[in-house]
């Protein structure tokens, strides 16, 4: 019962406007101290290192400390001893290496040390405890929604097609080497209306950039965290496509004196924005977790996403931290 307090707590210490600390005290060195009767939460990055957890509050380390000695819990409950994954000292400090979503949860900690009268030599032993929310977390992938115009002479014809697929085939070269792609690319035509310049017609383009094209798990080369490296190769590509667009624009100002082609880029319209996205088993939750909301945080307990959605989706049936599926599918509705 205590536990599943501590869970709640968790929890509803973090509502939306309310500010949350990603920790008490978490100073240069990496070190986390507890506070008693606050859970901390802590947000590890899949694959690396926690920090290290203290098994005391700032103001008790400070002073000096009689016979002491540390009992953790871990998620399951049960008592943790070191081991290849997880690392506690004799001062009571604990390390998980290489965290995973199933490490994710509630690490409490018991600290029991004696205080001793001076003059009576009596002894008194003092117990306290300290809880660490502990939660896997992994970057979002980035993708890129954009668009564009091009003015064209007419609505109807074959070149208004031809140009659509000629643009295509530009951009998806000008990324092809950063395992990027251009996905779900479509195009409108409209009648617009310009001051001192009267109807003409454009091309409305749209199109998603992401770095998941044919072959894209070959740039990862073997690494766990492969969406730092897909992330830095789809913001490469976004600038070569700005770039891109920039020269073209740069190309209409430096022709005035020619005459210019019926269809060409419209200055200044190009337009970009950053769609994130999250790996099955994780989700966003600004509310949950305000401290880390740009982070794809490991879905907890009652809670699963299935695809690359960015919120968890909650089914009370669901008992881990990571979920991907729900066992009953009637159960399922957004969080």
């Amino acid at each position: 019962a205590m536990r599943a307090w501590v869970l709640l707590s968790a929890v509803l210490w973090c509502l939306p406007g309310v500010e949350c600390p990603r920790s008490t005290l978490f100073n240069t060195k990496g070190f986390i101290y507890g506070q008693p009767g606050h859970p901390e939460k802590i947000y590890v990055k899949l694959h690396q290192n926690s920090p290290v957890l203290i098994c005391m509050d700032f103001k008790l380390a400070k002073k000096e400390v009689v016979d002491p000695t540390y009992l953790w819990i871990g998620p399951n409950e049960k008592t943790l001893t070191g081991n290849n994954r997880i690392n506690i000292t004799k001062t009571g400090q604990l390390m998980v290496k290489d965290f995973l979503e199933p490490l994710s949860g509630l690490y409490t900690c018991t600290l029991s040390y004696k205080t001793v009268k001076a003059e009576t030599q009596e002894e008194k032993t003092v117990k306290k405890r300290y809880d660490f929310m502990v939660f896997a977390y992994r970057e979002p992938d980035y993708s890129y929604q954009m668009a564009v115009r091009f003015t064209t002479k007419s609505c109807i014809g074959r070149y208004n097609d031809m140009l659509f697929r000629v643009l295509k085939k530009i951009l998806d070269n000008l990324v092809s080497d950063l395992s990027c792609h251009v996905i779900e690319p479509s195009y409108k035509c409209h009648s617009v209306e310009i001051p001192e310049h009267g109807l003409i017609h454009e091309l409305f383009i749209a199109f998603q950039v992401n770095p998941f094209a044919p072959g894209w798990k070959g740039a990862c080369n073997g690494s766990a965290d492969c969406e730092d490296i897909t992330n830095h190769n789809i913001v490469q590509a976004r600038d070569r496509m700005e770039e891109f667009f920039r020269s073209q624009a740069y190309i209409f100002h430096h022709n005035f004196n020619k005459t210019l082609p019926a269809m060409h880029f419209v200055d200044h319209s190009f337009q970009v924005v950053r769609l994130d996205s999250c790996r099955p088993g994780f989700g966003k939750n600004e509310g949950l977790h305000s401290n880390c909301a740009s982070c794809c945080v490991v879905c907890s307990p009652g809670t699963f996403s299935p695809d690359v959605d960015v919120t968890c989706q909650t089914c009370i049936s669901v008992l881990i931290y990571g979920a991907k599926s729900c066992p009953t599918s009637n159960q399922q509705y957004e969080d």
